[in-house]
C-alpha cells in the first residue's frame, strides 16, 4: 500500500508493505502514481532489469526511485510492474512498463527530483513502512 500527501510545494510519499521487496515495489508505483493519472494505462509491453549496489535502505530506495525517475525523464519510460529481489549486496529488479504514449497516458505531476528531505525506511514489527518527498 502507498498514499501520498501535500508537503509545502512538494509531495510526500509513504509507503507500507509486508516484506522489504513489497516495500520497494509498492514505492516505484507511488512514483509513477504521481506522474500518470491512472497508474492502469500503463502496459507490461517492455521489460528491463537493474541492479542497485548498497546496503543502506534509506539510500538504496533513494537511488531506486532516483534511477526510475531518470528513466522516466531521458527515456520517457513509464513502469507498472517491479519484481524487486533486496540482500546483502543491494538490489535488484525486473522491471515492465512501456514509452509514453500521449493518446493513452494523462500526466499529472512533473516530479523533478527525489529528496533526501524526510526519507526514512523501517521496520515496525513484521512490517515495512517508508517515507520520502518528492520535488514537483
Amino acid at each position: 500500500m502507498f498514499e501520498t500527501f501535500d508537503h509545502t510545494a512538494d509531495m510526500g510519499l509513504r509507503i507500507q508493505a509486508d516484506s522489504l521487496n513489497q516495500l520497494f515495489e509498492q514505492a516505484a508505483l507511488g512514483l509513477f502514481s504521481l506522474i500518470v493519472k491512472d497508474i492502469n494505462s500503463i502496459a507490461p509491453k517492455e521489460q528491463f532489469q537493474l541492479t542497485i549496489a548498497g546496503t543502506d535502505l534509506d539510500y538504496l530506495l533513494f537511488d531506486w526511485l532516483r534511477e526510475l525517475l531518470y528513466r522516466w525523464e531521458v527515456h520517457q519510460q513509464l513502469c507498472c510492474s517491479f519484481q524487486v529481489t533486496i540482500d546483502k549486496n543491494g538490489l535488484q529488479a525486473t522491471i515492465h512498463g512501456e514509452s509514453l504514449d500521449p493518446a493513452r497516458h494523462s500526466l499529472v505531476h512533473e516530479v523533478k527530483a527525489i529528496t533526501y528531505h524526510g526519507l526514512e525506511v523501517k521496520q515496525i514489527g513484521n512490517s515495512w513502512e517508508a517515507e520520502l518527498i518528492v520535488d514537483i
